[in-house]
């Protein structure tokens, strides 16, 4: 993203959160006006794309959005739903923007495609903050989400402790075309190669779809009655029908029985957690879809009150970074969750009723 200057600083209104503005690298506390008048809603309406509903993980996202922008004062247009379908989410910001949307939060779910848009929007002084996914190209005023490199390598180092170096690991990759998979699986086979070389690794693309992922469970539990670890990039849509499939096969045993596969996941889910307490799958890596709305917003707040951002750690627990040609991102904290912490209150997928 283009690090774009301001002369002047206007103050952040009824916002309890703390954000890195005007140039500082250090992040200052916004504070509320008097009246409590709201000037993101001054600043325009904020559009809205839902990536997919067909994720545990981000069902809980689209919750947390309506009432965190209530809670921000924003104008928060009727929420659209891309399904996993870039073209949808080309559209879905057309008609938006139509509407009058002054800016766009969304999860492109394929990095690359959405770059002509980005930039189409940037023509119109649209600023366009991104949850989860950071796309190749184009102009984004923020990138919201956690570092995914290090998703690959806590899923490394879990199983490759676990298995004490030895054995042979099925990896649920996400899409290729997205940043997030390309991420979790190269820092996944680096961590592995590097410190782990007697474990054999099967990668399986799976595009996010549990359908194909379970296929591809079959097939090598098939070919390889031993497999011994699992690692599943996204437990919104893996967990179901990997722990269905283990069952049928009476692989769905606890970690004391010598049959057990060891399975660490990405999401933080409710469901995720359960199966740790149950002793089916063994870790997680808790993605905050709780933060991700909250701060997803709150960037798109601020973008319209004409804030900038620099690099340099957050009172959220979080670091900003330029991740290349100005693109920014906030990189909030992501978790392991094992059974040794699965009950901490603080984990949002502790807190979903």
């Amino acid at each position: 993203m283009k690090l774009r200057s301001s002369a002047t600083c206007v103050a952040l209104l009824a916002v309890t959160f703390t954000l890195s503005a005007c140039g500082s690298s250090t992040p200052s506390t916004p504070s509320a006006p008097a009246g409590g008048a709201s000037s993101a809603a001054a600043g325009g309406k904020v559009g809205i794309d839902f990536p997919r509903a067909d994720s545990d993980f981000w069902n809980s996202y689209n919750k947390y959005v309506p009432k965190l922008a209530g809670d921000l004062g924003i104008d928060l247009m009727p929420p659209t739903n891309s399904q996993n379908d870039v073209s949808k989410l080309v559209s879905n910001t057309q008609a938006l923007v139509s509407q009058g949307a002054k800016a766009m939060v969304m999860a492109p779910q394929d990095t690359g495609a959405i770059a002509t848009t980005l930039d189409q929007l940037a023509t119109k002084n649209i600023p366009v903050v991104t949850v989860d996914t950071r796309p190749d190209k184009g102009k984004t005023f923020m990138v919201v989400r956690a570092d995914n490199r290090a998703y690959g390598e806590k899923a490394c180092k879990f199983l490759g402790d676990q298995l004490k170096g030895k054995g042979k690991v099925v990896e649920f990759q996400g899409a290729l075309s997205s940043v997030n998979g390309r991420d979790r699986s190269e820092a996944f086979a680096d961590c592995m190669k590097t410190n782990y070389p007697g474990i054999t690794i099967f990668a399986e693309p799976t595009e996010w779809d549990g359908a194909k992922a379970s296929a591809a469970l079959q097939t090598r539990l098939t070919q390889h009655p031993d497999i011994n670890g699992i690692y599943m990039q996204a437990g919104g849509v893996f967990l179901a029908p990997t722990l269905q499939l283990l069952k049928s096969k009476n692989l769905l045993v606890p970690p004391t029985d010598p049959k057990h596969i060891f399975i660490i996941s990405n999401d933080g889910i409710p469901q995720e957690f359960q199966a740790i307490r149950d002793g089916q799958i063994d870790a997680t890596v808790s993605q905050p879809a709780d933060l991700y709305a909250k701060w997803a917003l709150t960037y798109a707040k601020a973008a319209l009150e004409g804030k900038t951002f620099a690099p340099g750690k957050t009172d959220h627990d979080s670091t900003i970074v330029d991740v290349g040609q100005g693109r920014l991102e906030d990189q909030l904290p992501a978790p392991l969750v094992t059974k040794d912490n699965v009950d901490d209150p603080n984990l949002w997928g502790n807190q979903v009723k």
